[in-house]
């Protein structure tokens, strides 16, 4: 079989099984049209708002799975059909970002409903959740982060989305080579169709009359588990990561190149017989610098997720309930803690390429580095203590979160 006929092939299926319309099949075996009831919307939400919250977990779950199942099996598919199918357009990556574009289209236009579907949430969730993990799951904590704390589940999936987009590109090495372009159309194209889809909830939202999922002492409890998990893992990861982590790495490699060929060299010399102690000083300087700099965006980008959770949750408590002083303070400081992030992830790159061109071959593009280096990289740690200051302080204050307050 030809690859271009197989591919289609697939595609074709992977569009078949995105348009089975769950929630219109389990309303009806209930007896209901969604059609002509709540938002005469197929989805997930309108299931659980129409028909009780376990039927609405249960269309989740089934369209989630019709997005995820075509991404996990084309690839193993046209391998089974087809081994020696080894084309550009048979790629894998092509093939996962072709199956999870034509499942969700099936659930926005279904042929068997006269392409009348749902908005493509949860089968747009379980497609990514196979084709980029890490970002889909920081998209998972965006959306219920923001649906506990304003019980906005439209909201909560236009953040979700958003976020899944920032994540991927703030993570990917490189989201616009050739490789991974095709996935960061897919997903920016994705985002693009689902705030579309979602236009009469957005209206909504700014009229201040758009749905919100019930209140009980479940969401409060959840509530403030994301928030304090968030801030446990913020304050701990990066007090870790400044005051344990990187002194150590630095400190090991000062003594490797101070005491010449080791175990840890692999009985290797790494520095020249003659080099002065300022020079293994140096040396020592630029390979830590070359082990810890990969490691900053997944650091800040960890930060940076932690802060938007938190930051969320403590608004949503603000709004609720803005009267308290707590909450506002609440507020300010993980604001000013959010922005520290912020100034902090660009700056570190700049005191990481100031680190590399110290050592620059042209004399006077290193003597520049080497100059601007101390005051930048000074600011930048004193950045960071801050910033693991900030959120101590609001972690402590988790000791006094809202009360819930049944209704009179």
């Amino acid at each position: 079989m030809p690859p271009a006929v197989l591919d289609t092939l697939l595609c074709v299926g992977a569009y078949l099984v995105g348009a089975v319309p769950f929630g219109y099949l389990v309303a009806r075996a209930r007896g209901v049209d969604l059609f002509k009831a709540g938002s005469g919307n197929i989805g997930a939400t309108n299931v659980a708002r129409t028909l009780g919250r376990k039927y609405g977990v249960l269309v989740f779950a089934l369209d989630f799975l019709k997005g995820a199942g075509p991404v996990a099996a084309v690839v193993p598919l046209a391998r089974a059909i087809d081994p020696d199918a080894a084309t550009d357009a048979g790629a894998a990556a092509f093939l996962r970002v072709g199956a999870a574009a034509l499942a969700f289209l099936g659930h926005l236009f279904p042929v068997f409903l006269g392409f009348r579907g749902g908005k493509g949430v949860a089968t747009g969730a379980g497609a990514v959740c196979v084709l980029v993990p890490i970002p889909a799951a920081a998209a998972v904590a965006a959306w219920a982060t923001v649906a506990l704390a304003t019980r906005y589940v439209s909201l909560a999936s236009l953040c979700a989305a958003a976020a899944l987009v920032i994540v991927w590109l703030a993570a990917s090495p490189d989201p616009f080579g050739r490789g991974q372009l095709t996935i960061t159309a897919f997903l920016i194209v994705g985002v693009a169709v689902v705030v579309v889809k979602h236009r009469a909830n957005i209206r909504r939202l700014l009229a201040g009359t758009e749905n919100q999922i019930g209140d009980g002492p479940m969401r409060d409890k959840l509530a403030k588990g994301i928030h304090i998990l968030a801030l446990g893992m913020w304050f701990g990861g990066a007090g870790f990561f400044n005051f344990v982590a990187a002194p150590a790495i630095f400190e090991s490699f000062r003594t490797v190149a101070a005491d010449g060929p080791s175990d840890r060299t692999a009985y290797q010399s790494i520095a020249p017989v003659t080099a002065s102690e300022e020079e293994k000083k140096a040396l020592a300087s630029a390979l830590a610098g070359a082990a810890v700099g990969p490691v900053f965006p997944k650091y800040f980008l960890m930060q940076s997720v932690c802060a938007g959770m938190a930051l969320v949750t403590a608004f949503g408590w603000c709004a609720a309930d803005g009267g308290r002083r707590i909450h506002k303070l609440r507020v300010a400081v993980l604001a000013l803690a959010t922005a520290c992030v912020a100034v902090g992830w660009p700056l570190s790159n700049y005191v990481s390429q100031l680190r590399l061109e110290r050592f620059h071959p042209d004399a006077a593009t290193a003597a520049a580095a080497k100059e601007a280096f101390a005051a930048w990289h000074l600011l930048s740690l004193g950045l960071s203590c801050v910033t693991v200051l900030l959120a101590g302080v609001a972690l402590a204050m988790a000791v006094q979160l809202p009360e819930r307050r049944e209704p009179k």
